[in-house]
């Protein structure tokens, strides 16, 4: 069906405001989560490690069981598009209560860590995994849906941005040198401004290309499927990889810079390269993914991201140099997180053709939980780490070996995962057969609907 320029922009702004939602919890989470666990709850590091872990073995659970409860949704808005309406204010209400401090023991704060947090994992996972349930119900149009991901990542980017640039300045300021109160208030104002996005994206985008007639799958069949889906398990690893890399990295910063670099305002100023300068990078996506394929272009920006983490390593301490390599890698994952995101729903048509079965919402849970697995892993990790180094959140100056610690989370485990994530991608073969497949799967379409007349 063809569609006004009107209605395409609303949408793709629509769509991209539910991410920029996500990204004003999220970038939070990232970034100081571990921070505010250590240094403002005083949790022990070995125990947060601990919880990072339970909390994804729930989530292996409520992930798949969100996913498929999105494929079996029916109603006159569509599969997905309820989700943003219903999950907007408990999603917004899990932030604050994750980032407050309550007056209790500390085997009660770490019960209460618990509690929250797997509130807050599970609440992102029901307003979160329908942005990529969705993609492919928007549009059936290869270019339009690197479009679609390409404002979803430029609006996520805005409001990480937002994060970065304000999010610490918010907690002195309205905090006043109490760092529980600042968090709580600043993550109540960014759970109110996420809920009315997500009301914004309900009210603005459409399932335009739902596909009714395909054969409604139970969840051993549909996880059957996936067994089939070459490039969905390519994806599926590199998503490990991507991510863990991800999420140590960002763990770390505020760690590297403090205590390595020593300098905050470093950190901040690296925090914020590293979400204004992807914004920009992002837009040039649509363009170069038309002439080098979503596959090359994704490994392409890879390298470029990798480049920019050897500049970083090699100019140790030179601040110039730093800014230098946080800049050039900075571009290569903005450019590369985006057309991961388009490259998301193209799997998903691939396994309807393949076997059948239409499960954009099982497939997109299954993603989202390996997203949570690399997040679970890179906080174990981290924790681990920083209990071998010895960290100390009361010192002023940290021992060469935990300083060891923070250096190997921020830089020496994104360089080898980076390298794992580009061997990977180089056995994807998709982009070739996407064009055939999209053909038949108009035909299969077509003769379906015929016979349902």
């Amino acid at each position: 069906m063809e569609q006004s320029k009107g209605f395409l922009y609303r949408q793709r702004f629509g769509y991209g405001m539910g991410d920029f939602a996500c990204n004003l919890i999220w970038q939070v989470i990232s970034l100081y989560l571990l921070y505010f666990y250590t240094d403002v709850m005083q949790l022990n590091a070995k125990s947060i490690a601990t919880m990072f872990v339970v909390c994804r073995v729930i989530d292996a659970v409520t992930d798949v069981l969100v996913g498929f409860a999105i494929d079996k949704t029916k109603t006159r808005w569509g599969k997905s598009r309820p989700w943003f309406l219903f999950g907007a204010v408990p999603f917004a209400l899990a932030a604050f209560l994750a980032f407050s401090v309550p007056d209790i023991s500390p085997d009660g704060k770490l019960a209460y860590a618990y509690a929250t947090y797997i509130f807050l994992s599970f609440m992102y996972t029901v307003v979160n995994i329908p942005l990529a349930s969705i993609l492919p119900a928007l549009t059936d149009d290869m270019n339009e849906r690197t479009v679609l991901a390409t404002w979803r990542k430029f609006l996520a980017f805005l409001g990480s941005t937002i994060v970065s640039a304000t999010a610490l300045t918010m907690v002195q300021m309205i905090g006043k040198g109490n760092e529980a109160l600042g968090f709580r208030i600043v993550m109540g104002i960014f759970g109110v401004v996420g809920c009315l996005c997500f009301f914004l994206t309900f009210a603005l985008v459409r399932e335009n290309n739902l596909q009714e007639n395909t054969h409604q799958a139970t969840i051993g069949e549909t996880i059957s499927s996936l067994v089939h889906n070459t490039p969905w398990k390519l994806f599926a690893l590199n998503i490990l990889f991507m991510w863990t890399g991800y999420f140590i990295q960002s763990s770390a910063l505020v760690y590297y810079y403090k205590y390595y670099i020593g300098s905050t305002a470093m950190a901040s100023l690296v925090a914020t390269i590293m979400t204004m300068v992807p914004m920009v990078a992002n837009l040039t996506v649509p363009f170069l993914a038309k002439r080098l394929g979503k596959r090359n272009l994704y490994s392409t920006a890879a390298a470029v991201q990798l480049a920019g983490l050897l500049i970083i390593f090699a100019g140790n301490l030179n601040t110039t140099v730093i800014v230098a390599g946080a800049f050039i890698s900075a571009c290569g994952y903005g450019i590369k997180e985006s057309i991961y995101f388009s490259m998301q729903a193209d799997p998903v048509d691939y396994g309807e053709w393949k076997t059948g079965i239409q499960a954009a919402g099982t497939l997109s849970s299954i993603n989202g939980f390996l997203g949570k697995v690399a997040q679970a892993a890179a906080g174990g990790v981290s924790g681990l780490l920083l209990a071998w180094g010895a960290y100390d959140s009361t010192a002023t100056v940290q021992t060469a070996q935990a300083l060891t610690a923070i250096r190997a989370m921020y830089l020496y485990i994104p360089i080898v995962l980076l390298i794992c994530s580009i061997a990977t991608m180089s056995f994807y073969k998709l982009d070739k057969q996407f064009p055939q497949i999209q053909k038949e799967l108009e035909e299969r379409r077509a003769a379906q609907k015929k016979a349902g007349n």
